[in-house]
């Protein structure tokens, strides 16, 4: 008589993936905040709603995302705990923008196959972001996908939960012309474009991820792999540095992620505005020009799907440009003043001139 079946037999390991939990606690537990009740292997993670009591009137603000395509380099690699600063900076740096701090976060991974050390080697870095951003891990899921994915595949994704003050959101309605634009240097790609990144290292190119690029100073597999640098921190001094006081000259904030830096930040310029950004005020990383290059990727093209080098743009009152600049480089964030807010009415963002070299 033939075995019955099983879920084991239908590729899904359940005690795969206990061991997995078993080995992410201790990351886990290292990115908390004094609000979450309650530890890993609930159903839900608990976060102590009373700190908001102290706001006069909280808004909470919510964002999820994923890391996109990024995460098959991870795998061709074989290097699984950074992308989750990719993961925990696109959604925490969404949060911020609009003065939000991020409160906490849950993950999903689904894999083909459960092996506990790469989701335990995920998490940590999950993890280690969340610490960084000052935001708390409370849960999250791992889903194994048999014949959907394959063994050594999977996807990640988050939703993260932040608080900020009704009367203290930052946006288009207090951006002013003659506000300045002060762009935030990114780490590299980030976690947007991989799709063209890869399309044009791998299908045009034929490179390989141990290949030595000179320009680059390393292999390509290390420069795709860098993780996202995570602004949330940093962002949200700056603005408790500079709104303090009744005089609030940080007026708007953009995440430059998928759409490049135009359009994202437009998103944050009323309609009776635009914006004028100078290519240069600054030098791309050479990982910009290369996918340029080999892809003959025109520059329009390159720049609404990539970040060119500026992860995060503020936008503020003139006077207050040089304080901001200090206190981003006392955090070793690189930053500059790329552009000006004018009169023109369009909500539009154009960028003029040509990158330095």
């Amino acid at each position: 008589m033939s075995e019955g079946a099983s879920y084991a037999a239908a590729g899904v390991d359940i005690e795969a993936g206990d061991r997995a939990v078993e080995l992410m606690k201790e990351w886990v537990a290292k990115a908390t905040r004094p609000e979450v009740v309650g530890g890993l292997g609930g159903f839900a993670g608990l976060f102590d709603a009373t700190a908001l009591t102290s706001y006069r009137r909280p808004l909470l603000a919510t964002s999820t995302d994923g890391i996109g395509t990024k995460v098959a380099i991870a795998q061709q690699l074989g290097k699984h705990d950074t992308i989750g600063f990719d993961l925990v900076g696109m959604v925490v740096d969404d949060l911020v923008v609009c003065g939000a701090e991020p409160l906490f976060m849950t993950d999903y991974i689904c894999t083909g196959k459960v092996v506990p050390e790469t989701i335990a080697q995920i998490v940590k870095g999950i993890a280690e972001a969340c610490v960084e951003a000052g935001t708390a891990l409370v849960g999250g899921e791992t889903a194994e996908h048999p014949g959907l994915l394959e063994p050594d595949e999977y996807d990640v994704a988050g939703a993260a939960t932040g608080v900020v003050e009704a009367d203290e959101v930052l946006g288009a309605e207090r951006v002013t012309a003659g506000d300045v634009v002060v762009a935030m240097a990114s780490s590299g790609l980030h976690s947007n474009g991989y799709s063209l990144v890869r399309h044009v290292f791998f299908d045009r190119a034929k490179w390989t991820l141990d290949r030595v690029v000179p320009e680059l100073g390393t292999t390509l597999g290390e420069v795709l792999l860098t993780p996202t640098r995570v602004y949330a921190k940093h962002c949200l001094e700056l603005i408790q540095e500079l709104n303090g006081d009744d005089d609030k000259p940080l007026h708007a904030m953009s995440h430059i992620t998928g759409g490049g830096f135009a359009s994202n930040l437009a998103r944050v310029i009323p309609d009776d505005l635009s914006v004028r950004i100078d290519r240069s005020t600054w030098t791309p990383a050479p990982i910009f020009g290369l996918v340029g290059l080999l892809g003959d990727v025109a520059l329009p093209e390159l720049e609404k799907t990539l970040n060119m080098g500026a992860g995060m743009v503020a936008v503020l009152d003139p006077a207050s440009a040089d304080a901001a600049i200090r206190a981003l480089a006392a955090r070793d964030i690189p930053a500059w003043v790329c552009g000006e807010v004018t009169a023109t009415a369009g909500g539009t963002v154009t960028l003029e001139g040509t990158y330095a070299k």
